[in-house]
């Protein structure tokens, strides 16, 4: 055995991954978790160094970051600090918000392309159709919603209200964070800082089965690069 894979393995025991010689992607996140001591499970976060994240992320956008795409990032991220969401998370459901709306960051409405007059002919669950950055959809779900954001039912009197950045970012979190959508949850797919390409994959159970879950794996794993680099942390 070489004396390479013997300090790996060392190494690997003290990060307190499988201790098999190898470096691989498991090893690498357990390594940067391991140096990054200020990140406290239950502590509120932020990004320390925003600049760098925004510019981490740009190529993604095209090179170029519309006001309207960094206030839907800066409420995202807003909410997933008071949450105290680590990387893993937000990397993921960040990934998921330049997926499902199409890049723009923003709450987007089911078939936002057709008329109101449309929804309301075809979708049976209108006017509890879909909407926010994920699609919050069916009335008890609403209701769900607004009862945990604290709403007092003003999103069951206006359910346009989860087209808001904040309400839809706060839904995002409580949806994802306690499976709403497929009964799957963050922690069951994410369960360490850091998530790996195969984690991400199977986080897509979260939101839609298995649909498009490496791309969308591939964009987390973007975005938890440029959490690393704004150093995401507890405040």
């Amino acid at each position: 055995m070489s004396n390479l894979s013997n300090k790996t393995k060392t190494i690997q025991r003290a990060v307190g991954v499988a201790a098999d010689g190898v470096y691989g992607e498991n090893t690498a996140n357990a390594i940067i978790s391991h140096l990054r001591p200020d990140t406290d499970a239950g502590q509120p976060m932020e990004m320390k160094e925003p600049e760098k994240f925004f510019s981490s992320i740009r190529s993604m956008f095209s090179g170029t970051l519309e006001t309207s795409q960094v206030d839907g990032i800066n409420a995202k991220l807003s909410s997933f600090g008071k949450a105290c969401w680590p990387i893993s998370w937000a990397s993921y459901a960040m990934a998921t918000s330049y997926h499902e709306t199409a890049k723009t960051m923003q709450p987007v409405e089911e078939a936002y392309w057709l008329s109101d007059d449309w929804r309301k002919q075809n979708l049976r669950y209108y006017p509890w159709h879909g909407r926010g950055d994920v699609q919050l959809t069916w009335e008890y779900n609403y209701k769900k919603a607004d009862e945990k954001l604290g709403l007092s039912g003003s999103l069951i009197a206006n359910p346009e209200r989860a087209l808001e950045p904040k309400i839809s970012a706060d839904v995002m979190v409580y949806g994802m964070q306690e499976g709403w959508f497929t009964n799957h949850s963050l922690g069951q797919h994410l369960p360490d800082d850091l998530g790996t390409q195969e984690q991400f994959e199977s986080a897509r159970r979260i939101i839609n089965g298995t649909d498009k879950k490496s791309e969308i794996a591939g964009i987390a794993k973007q975005f938890q690069d440029a959490f690393i680099a704004g150093k995401w942390r507890s405040k």
